[in-house]
């Protein structure tokens, strides 16, 4: 058992970027399958499958690389809020992530939201990871 789930998920695919992995299995929860929506929503996997065979229930995960440089899709995967230390925002503070290229989760109380998503519905959170 991990303390931090969405760190364990952000470290997974992390490694298995580094090491080439086509496919990474995930222990499931229902925030990690809205955090791997929200990365095939917004290009950064080729496709994900939920299969509940075990007690806890796995999410496969077909990374994405660049056909040519066989660079990954995801540059970087950075943890914001922590267990230790919560980080809250409003919309009128999201932060711009790469310069409007990459994508914030934020965790609201609409469910688990992209940053522009979170804007347009006016609601804060917590804001979990940085993707790009």
């Amino acid at each position: 058992m991990t303390t931090d789930p969405i760190a364990d998920f952000l470290t997974r695919i992390r490694n298995a970027q580094m090491a080439g992995h086509r496919i990474v299995e995930i222990p499931a929860s229902n925030l990690k399958k809205r955090m791997t929506e929200i990365l095939y929503n917004q290009g950064y996997i080729l496709k994900y499958k939920f299969e509940d065979d075990s007690k806890q229930g796995v999410i496969k995960i077909a990374l994405k690389y660049d056909p040519t440089t066989k660079e990954p899709a995801i540059k970087t995967m950075e943890r914001v809020s922590r267990p230790g230390l919560r980080q809250y925002a409003s919309p009128s503070e999201f932060r711009r992530v790469k310069n409007g290229l990459g994508v914030a989760i934020i965790s609201t109380s609409k469910g688990v939201l992209t940053d522009k998503d979170a804007k347009s519905q006016n609601v804060g959170g917590e804001v979990l990871c940085y993707i790009y």
